[in-house]
């Protein structure tokens, strides 16, 4: 049995690659979402948010969630929350995520979806939760002086964002493969303990979409994130990805490959060139040669800005008229509150709780 219990988790033979086809778009559902705690960097957009608008494009059925109550697991305050809800908002309708065919809401406008997360807790030991790998990164890098139960809980809470609307496919990074397993797992016992009278389940078991770019490395060599410092935001201006690129951590050989293992910032750098230009690394790094680190960053900062140009001019045209982002969350909580409470109508019924 696979649960989250392994101290790492990889890819499934269910998974896919998000380049892959999807066979009949309208027979899916995806979930998928961030915390509003900044600006989304490159790291999210080559990671998940070109692959929902893509998936969007193709017809599959779209949820996106915001998730504000998740801020909390790992700091004490919830900052400028109101803000940083509207500014992610503000950077999926720019990377083209379109309110009409995605639905896009917050956790906290949507109470039956929370409530699910009582039944699912149930199933899932605290021993399992606790040898997590991605709640053990978190707490690594969290900014609380002490733990709450809050983090513990969180690959749970992510299982009920996933399945309140029975998304069977979601988009995410390498990094995120743990939480997903608490999901399948989720699924699974509680299709095992619960089913429908006729025998069916409830639940399906979802499945990861993954990138071509599951995790692109931040300018310090680690982990690109919003909560480290080491991140191009979409929303940045080209003197700033220029300044940022140039800080980036590389190393002492003049002559740049592509050598993900053992040149990993380097390498890194690369990827994100070869990414915006939709050419192979290797390419990339051959054209560069013994142009040292100065030729590689210059190269990086001239393919980002270009790709993103005309994605930052559509957010600045956007961030013109704040109402419409809050029309798109209240929207998107209808939506989504309807789908909720059928789903919780039903968990309430197999569970005898009617």
């Amino acid at each position: 049995m696979t649960t989250a219990t392994a101290t790492t988790v990889t890819a499934t033979t269910s998974d896919l690659l998000a380049p892959e086809p999807i066979d009949d778009p309208a027979a899916h559902r995806v979930l998928t979402g961030d915390r509003p705690t900044g600006p989304l960097h490159l790291g999210h957009y080559f990671g998940t948010l070109h692959n929902r608008v893509r998936l969007q494009d193709q017809g599959v059925e779209m949820f996106v969630l915001v998730a504000d109550y998740q801020v909390i697991t790992d700091r004490d305050l919830a900052d400028r929350l109101a803000e940083h809800t509207e500014n992610l908002v503000l950077d999926y309708l720019a990377a083209g995520l379109d309110p009409e065919r995605a639905t896009i809401f917050a956790h906290s406008a949507v109470p039956a979806l929370n409530q699910l997360l009582l039944p699912f807790l149930s199933l899932v030991s605290v021993a399992e939760l606790s040898r997590n790998p991605t709640v053990k990164d978190e707490i690594a890098h969290s900014s609380q002086a002490a733990v709450n139960g809050l983090m513990f809980t969180y690959p749970v809470h992510q299982a009920a964002d996933i399945l309140f609307c029975k998304a069977d496919l979601v988009p995410v990074g390498q990094d995120q493969l743990p939480h997903l397993e608490v999901a399948r797992t989720v699924a699974r016992r509680f299709n095992e303990r619960y089913p429908h009278a006729d025998g069916s389940a409830v639940f399906p078991r979802p499945r990861a979409l993954l990138s071509e770019a599951p995790m692109l490395l931040g300018t310090d060599g680690g982990k690109m994130s919003k909560s480290r410092g080491n991140a191009v935001a979409l929303g940045a201006t080209e003197d700033e990805t220029a300044r940022i690129i140039r800080g980036a951590k590389t190393d002492t050989e003049r002559r740049i490959s592509y050598d993900p293992e053992n040149r990993p910032e380097v390498s890194g750098l690369v990827l994100l060139a070869a990414l915006c230009q939709d050419r192979a690394p290797e390419t990339i790094a051959e054209e560069i040669g013994d142009g040292g680190a100065a030729a590689l960053k210059r190269t990086v900062t001239e393919s980002v800005n270009e790709y993103f140009r005309p994605m930052r001019a559509r957010r600045a045209d956007l961030a013109a008229d704040r109402g419409h982002l809050r029309q798109v969350l209240h929207d998107g909580a209808e939506r989504a509150n309807a789908i909720a409470d059928a789903t919780l109508a039903e968990v309430r019924q197999v569970m005898g709780a009617i």
